[in-house]
């Protein structure tokens, strides 16, 4: 069988041996990311929509799993933002229905848990990695290039009640631009959120490859453990990882 919804399994620094699943088409985000090592976002929308037939994915899914293969993760990832597809939250319950013995991680921009539908469409899932990067507004706009209205202070508030409501891991990315989040008073802010995130972990990422903005560069190995001493959260790890090695190159 031909997999068109399925990628992988790939090898995953953050996740190990996962098979990813995409929901979206490519590029199509409600971000413009200046670090995005997939490619500039091409279909801006903070609309949710079920951009593939969920069936397809189910059947793809139920070939794939049923000979039992090993694996660390299943993952959604792929090529935009997951969440913005309705089909994700039945998708996630089938898998812990019909194939409970995997677990499932959803990596996401985090911006749209400021809906409760979508919060709770990922209660099932086993470890959820959203993105909060900086809580300053300018520098949120810079990293991110949003769509207009989408704020750090509104999907801080969407994080955090989505950990009230959550019983699995969040695994916070912070995405570190040196000259852009690095300062002291974004560092202030970023321990802030992690207080009141709680997260089980975050994961200080750098750029791998060349993002869509050949002014980012990458921070050093120094840098990055002097931010971590910075937030001084115990569970802090340093994570290069990318959009080809977590989302697959197809």
């Amino acid at each position: 069988m031909r997999y068109r919804y399925l990628f992988g399994p790939v090898s995953s620094r953050r996740l190990g041996r996962s098979l990813g699943v995409d929901l979206i088409p490519l590029k199509t985000c409600n971000y413009d990311c200046v670090y995005c090592e997939c490619g500039k976002t091409t279909h801006a929308t903070k609309v949710r929509q079920e951009f593939i037939p969920t069936e397809d994915v189910l059947s793809e899914l139920s070939h794939f799993l049923s000979t039992s293969p090993a694996l660390d993760f299943i993952t959604f990832a792929g090529s935009g933002e997951p969440t913005l597809s309705r089909g994700i939250g039945r998708i996630v319950r089938f898998l812990k229905d019909r194939f409970p013995a995997y677990r499932i991680a959803i990596l996401t921009n985090g911006s749209l848990l400021t809906d409760p539908a979508v919060r709770t469409e990922l209660l099932p899932a086993d470890v959820v990695l959203p993105t909060f990067s900086t809580a300053i507004s300018e520098t949120f706009q810079a990293m991110h290039r949003p769509i207009t209205g989408t704020d750090p202070a509104l999907v801080l508030d969407g994080l955090i009640r989505f950990r009230q409501e959550y019983r699995g891991e969040i695994w916070q990315e912070v995405f570190i631009i040196p000259g852009l989040n690095t300062t002291d008073r974004e560092l202030a802010g970023l321990r802030d959120a992690i207080r009141v995130i709680h997260p089980d972990r975050v994961q200080l990422n750098t750029l791998d490859r060349p993002g869509t903005d050949d002014q980012v560069r990458p921070a050093s190995p120094d840098e990055l453990a002097r931010i971590a001493r910075v937030l001084g959260f115990a569970g802090t790890e340093l994570v290069k990882s990318t959009c080809y090695e977590d989302f697959g190159s197809r």
